[in-house]
């Protein structure tokens, strides 16, 4: 049996990057950021678009449980004042500072949204927004249950 085993390559089991909550915080910024692109998009083309997601549904007369894919409200991070264009880039329900103060970015026209949100996106991927995507995580935080205590 041992030469059996010994024929195979043993190694270490590989890391699995899906547990760091830095690329996690990541790769869902970029879905969303993906989303608004597609919102940017369609103000562009004077279309709208809707997202769907997958609920389980409980057939009243079968009894089966069938997926069915049901509208999904996305809020825009744009908005227009003063006949400009503002994007706010969002990490949960809040707008992150860029700077100090300011958290929206000036884009202008319209049809600069998806550009400026081609660039936020090339900004992620670079690993520039991770400081502000990690802001919170210091211990003594609301998410540190034990407070600094051993």
């Amino acid at each position: 049996m041992t030469t059996l085993l010994s024929s195979l390559k043993v190694t270490v089991r590989p890391a699995d990057g899906s547990s760091n909550p830095l690329i996690l915080r990541r790769e869902k910024l970029l879905t969303k950021l993906g989303q608004q692109k597609i919102l940017a998009t369609a103000l562009v083309e004077n279309e709208t678009h809707t997202f769907y997601r997958e609920k389980w549904v409980k057939d009243e007369e079968t009894g089966e449980r069938e997926k069915v894919q049901v509208p999904k409200k996305v809020s825009p991070w744009f908005y227009k004042r003063n006949n400009r264009y503002y994007l706010e880039v969002r990490s949960g329900n809040k707008p992150l500072e860029l700077q100090k103060g300011m958290h929206a970015i000036e884009v202008g026209e319209e049809e600069e949204l998806v550009n400026t949100i081609d660039t936020i996106i090339e900004a992620v991927v670079a690993g520039e927004l991770d400081p502000l995507l990690t802001k919170g995580d210091k211990p003594g935080t609301k998410k540190d249950k034990t407070n600094g205590k051993k």
